[in-house]
């Protein structure tokens, strides 16, 4: 049988009891949607980092190009930089809309 100190206090059942979005207080279609802007987010993030990094990359160039970024041809390097603003603002949103449904709920404690 548990005793009295076993019992988690309201401080700690704050900290383990799910909150904000993912708390069970959203119905099930709402919480799909909440998960597809999640994984949309993070899809259009990851494309724009592969594309950046892997498909745009010059030839011989790994990593940073540094001074090799005066030998790129100007379209590859606009085509880069509209993926890297893509990925960017992609991220951006990701971190507002996870700030905004997961974490202000959780300081907020409602």
């Amino acid at each position: 049988m548990a005793s009295h100190t076993d019992l988690p206090t309201d401080a700690v059942r704050e900290l383990i009891e799910p909150v904000g979005a993912m708390s069970g207080r959203l119905p099930a279609w709402l919480r799909l949607v909440h998960w597809a802007i999640i994984l949309n987010l993070l899809g259009q993030w990851l494309y724009g980092g592969w594309q950046v990094f892997v498909v745009l990359a010059p030839d011989g160039v790994v990593g940073p190009m540094f001074g090799a970024a005066a030998k790129v041809p100007y379209e590859l390097m606009m085509a880069r930089r509209m993926y890297a603003l893509e990925a960017w603002v992609a991220f951006l949103g990701l971190a507002v809309y996870l700030g905004v449904t997961e974490v202000l709920p959780r300081r907020s404690g409602s």
